[in-house]
């Protein structure tokens, strides 16, 4: 496991050391640089339980708007926050929180706002009220990318995330 964590340490650079230092074996490491709002890496050690959470889409925060236009859902920030709050709630109900992800995986679809780019600003605006904070500094591995469409018309971010959870 030590091996593990030097040659990943090395392929990282010395980034990796300013974030990862000295940590006891029964550890979460989150690997990065320090002013990144996400990791680089992170190594989970035996004896945690993991949290698998599918693909969460935002709410709708108008019933009464047409159906298939962004207003159904708001854009990518407004979108972005009501999935990590959907997010924050299925993990409370395991006993666990938003500073136990481990890894996230966002899904993005270009705004016709941004002449069909995705927002990834936006997204991040959204992101960074809940990861990498003074008060939640726990950061994941991600990755963000950009795909055709989701399950419904107006839906631009969908996420989905491990969580982490020693056990009591």
């Amino acid at each position: 496991m030590r091996r593990t964590i030097r040659a990943l340490m090395l392929a990282l650079g010395p980034a990796a050391v300013l974030v990862a230092g000295p940590a006891a074996a029964d550890e979460i490491q989150r690997i990065g640089a320090p002013a990144s709002p996400i990791a680089s890496a992170v190594i989970v050690p035996a004896g945690y339980d993991m949290i698998y959470v599918s693909g969460i889409t935002p709410p709708v925060l108008n019933p009464d708007a047409p159906a298939g236009t962004p207003r159904d859902f708001g854009d990518t920030k407004t979108q972005t926050i009501g999935v990590i709050e959907r997010i924050k709630g299925i993990l409370e109900a395991q006993g666990a929180s938003l500073a136990d992800v481990v890894m996230m995986r966002v899904l993005l679809v270009g705004d016709p706002a941004k002449g069909g780019q995705m927002d990834f600003a936006g997204m991040m605006e959204g992101y960074r009220q809940y990861f990498a904070t003074e008060a939640q500094p726990n950061k994941p591995a991600r990755i963000t990318s950009q795909v055709a469409g989701l399950v419904a018309p107006g839906m631009m971010v969908e996420i989905e995330v491990q969580a982490a959870v020693k056990p009591d």
